[in-house]
Parts: structure tokens; sequence; C-alpha cells
């Protein structure tokens, strides 16, 4: 491996990065005629469909929520949307289950809440596939089921499911990779990767697409080690990187939790020779980013199960998204994974989630 002159990571493009798209909305206006019986609804009356429809008190929903134990940022993060996005809403009857990362204990709740006879239940399984039959039998039983994040292995299980795009993470990555060593003139870049737990399909589909984006600007990953979502594995796997890669160009750290340790990594080492690309979008990253010390991170939005809990009140109350024209809520949506820098950071903040 060549040997290049030092470049500090605290650089910033002079141009725009990769664009952001927007992100998922769930309307605010119902697709009921109004109570004059002639078809316009207050927003057509308004101009504003901000002000009236979907948000309005509608029949009360008793709604069920479980997710897995808030042993990482991002899942407690997850955990706390659901209820304070339920709490926005006088007519939700929010049931919590205890967090829990035994799926057996998991499926005695969704028993119980089947029993209770709730009308819905928001549910990120502790894994889709052990939670798959129960899941089945909460449909079967007449309650809408929303699926959040790891995904049952049959379509009977729920009515939507709202997923993050690990792929997508991957080649928003890649892309922006890419965008910086066009923009910076990197003649063969060295490229690293610190993934996270290498058996899970997340983390193949999050370098998958990594490859993918690199691929397409002729360039691979040359240097990779796989951590385990933790402070400490991010540590100890980023130490290892930098040992066997005594310079680099760009680095892509799957998950804004473990980029603690990696940030503590680089630190010790005194490395800020790359571009330091994050992901999920912690509220470190951001500040990280705010203060030049990080390029940009991609997020993974910690915000599916708060909309989880909106499409499953829509559903509930006979409504849809009024920014489509389809009259139903969709049984599938897929999250934006946009890339966050220091030109946009400040649109994402409140977003962000605590390590």
């Amino acid at each position: 491996m060549s040997v290049r002159t030092n470049r500090p990571f605290r650089r910033l493009l002079t141009t725009t990065g990769v664009a952001v798209a927007g992100m998922l909305v769930v309307g605010c206006t119902s697709n009921e005629p109004d109570d004059e019986g002639d078809g316009g609804s207050a927003a057509e009356e308004t101009g504003d469909a901000a002000t009236s429809g979907n948000d309005e008190p509608g029949e009360t929903v008793t709604m069920a929520f479980s997710g897995p134990l808030a042993d990482h940022g991002w899942l407690a993060a997850v955990n706390s949307s659901a209820e304070e996005e339920a709490a926005k809403y006088e007519d939700i009857d929010l049931r919590v289950a205890e967090a829990t990362n035994d799926a057996n204990l998991q499926i005695s709740q969704i028993e119980t809440f089947i029993n209770e006879g709730v009308d819905a239940i928001v549910l990120l399984p502790t894994d889709g596939a052990q939670l798959t039959e129960v899941a089945t039998r909460a449909m079967e039983a007449g309650i809408i089921v929303v699926n959040v994040d790891r995904e049952f292995s049959s379509p009977f299980a729920a009515r939507a499911t709202i997923l993050g795009d690990n792929y997508g993470m991957g080649v928003s990555a890649g892309t922006y990779a890419c965008t910086l060593i066009e923009e910076n003139d990197i003649s063969d870049p060295v490229i690293a990767e610190i993934a996270g737990i290498d058996s899970l399909p997340l983390t193949q589909d999050r370098s998958r697409g990594f490859a993918d984006a690199l691929a397409a600007c002729d360039q691979t990953v040359d240097n990779r080690v796989a951590a385990e979502f933790t402070v400490e594995s991010g540590e100890e796997q980023a130490s290892n990187l930098l040992q066997a890669a005594p310079e680099i160009d760009v680095v892509w750290n799957h998950d804004d939790d473990q980029g603690v340790g990696v940030k503590q990594a680089f630190d010790n080492a005194g490395r800020d020779e790359f571009f330091f690309i994050g992901g999920a979008g912690s509220c470190n990253a951001m500040q990280w980013i705010q203060d030049g010390e990080m390029e940009a991170t991609v997020l993974y939005p910690p915000t599916q199960a708060a909309d989880g809990i909106k499409l499953a009140r829509l559903i509930a109350q006979g409504k849809s998204m009024s920014d489509l024209v389809q009259v139903e809520v969709p049984r599938r949506v897929v999250l934006n994974a946009p890339v966050v820098t220091q030109e946009n950071v400040d649109q994402y903040t409140d977003l962000c989630f605590e390590s």
C-alpha cells in the first residue's frame, strides 16, 4: 500500500453532497367526505392539509405496542418514539408490553393482547420469523398488525410493514464516498468499512449496498472489520483496522452507537487523515458533524415505530395517507436513508437519538 500525504478528515465539500429525499408523511386529511355531504374536505375548502382531517380525534383505537429490550441507543429511541407519538392522540388507548429480547416472552405478550381483543398491535419483533405465527393469529382474530423493522416471514402476518432501508444505507454511504473521492480528486483511494454483526442479514445488506455503490465508481473496500453494535467492540475493531491500514481515505462505520468507540479509537491513535462516515443518526454523530469532526452519517430512522402507531391508527379508523391518491394505507413502507452532512444537519437533529 502506498503512503499518502495526510489530509484532515475535517474537510467539507464545497458543493452539496447527496440530495435529501422526502420523508414519510402520514398526512393530515381524511378520505371521508365532510359533514355537509358535498364530497369536499375541510382541507379542500381551506387549502391547508395540515390543519384538519386525519389528525382530528376519531373513534378510540385500543392499540398495543411491543418492542425489544432497549439495550442499544437506536432501540431505545424506537420504543420511546412509539409512546410519544401515541400520546399525541386522544383517540389512542395505548398498552405497552415490557420490552424484551426473549422471543417466547414476546409471543406470550402478543397472545395476551389477542385475548384482550385490542384493535391494533404495533410490533417490532425480537425475531421476525419466530413472531410470524402469533402475528398471523392476531390478524386472523381481526386485529390490525403493523410490523416494524424486522420483517415477518409471511405476508399474512401483518396488514402493514414499515422498514428501514439497510441496503439503501450502504448505497447512500457508498455513493457519498464516491462523491468525496471525485470531488477531492483522490487517486487510488483506500476505503475501509467497519460493519456490525456479520451474521445478521441487516449487516449483510448494508455491506452489499456499500460494495454495489462503490463498484459504480470503480472502487472496492480495501480493509474491512466487523464489530457488534457496541461501544467496546467498535473501539476494539477500529483499533485493529487502524493497525492494519497505515493510510485510509474513507471510512464507513455502519452504526453510530458503536461509533462512539470507533471515534475513540481514532482519537487514541491520532488518526484523522480520512473522511469519516457513520450510520443511523445518533445525537453524537450529529454533534460531530456540526463540530467538523465527522464528515457525514447515513440515517436509519428511529421513528419507525412512531410511524407504525400513526399508520395503525389510520387503518383502524378507515383512513389513508393524505398525500396519496390511494384510499388505503400501503401494505409496505420503506423509509429513505439520506446522507446527513454539515450542510443539512439542522434538518435532522430533531430525529437524532442518544447513544
